[in-house]
């Protein structure tokens, strides 16, 4: 089968948050899952985690779309919350009381959200990557026992890093983000946008190249 000349955009995630986002600025894209082991490296730190996974989940879909596209570009992105400790990493709660334990430590903290994207692109005169980290903090408002029983009970707490979501009724729970709010969602738009248009020449707003 020839391969299509066109510019594919693909998705390397199957997040409905990164797929909403990216959807609701009119860009048309393949989603494809990635593979990539998530678990820490001994010693690796939020920000070079986060930089390391965007990478290793492109580079796993930008193979199988080199059989199929003679010019593609590949985003991914790997999100993390971190405790306001500014060294523990808060990932998806085992059960309530794990997401009630969390919900705690963050109770009228600020605490810190990474997310690292990549954007590989395969073929082209210039074939290159842009690999960038975004920061955003985020405080969340005093918490009494109730508040956080009854948000666990809703069940958005538990399948979330950090166990609450702010695209959600967890948005009730945040008094102030500092920096990006879709970063803190999953994947930071403006300046995801910002880089297809000037290092890829992916025309926003404009429909497919």
């Amino acid at each position: 089968m020839a391969k299509k000349a066109t510019v594919t955009l693909i998705l390397a995630s199957t997040s409905p948050r990164r797929i909403e986002l990216l959807s609701q600025i009119g860009l048309s894209f393949e989603v494809r899952s990635p593979n990539a082991d998530e678990t820490p490296a001994p010693g690796e730190l939020p920000r070079r985690m986060v930089a390391r996974l965007a990478v290793e989940k492109a580079e796993s879909v930008l193979a199988g779309a080199a059989s199929q596209y003679s010019r593609a570009l590949v985003i991914a992105a790997d999100t993390i919350v971190v405790a306001p400790d500014g060294k523990t990493v808060l990932g998806k709660p085992r059960d309530t009381r794990g997401a009630a334990r969390m919900l705690k430590l963050l109770a009228g903290k600020t605490h810190t959200v990474y997310t690292g994207y990549a954007i590989l692109e395969l073929g082209g005169r210039r074939s290159h990557s842009v690999i960038r980290v975004e920061k955003s903090t985020v405080t969340m408002r005093p918490l009494s026992q109730r508040d956080i029983t009854d948000y666990i009970r809703t069940g958005e707490p538990m399948d979330k890093a950090g166990s609450y979501a702010a695209q959600g009724l967890g948005m009730a729970l945040i008094e102030r983000i500092n920096g990006s709010y879709t970063n803190v969602v999953g994947l930071p738009i403006c300046q995801v946008a910002a880089d297809l248009e000037k290092h890829f020449g992916y025309p926003l707003f404009a429909g497919s190249p």
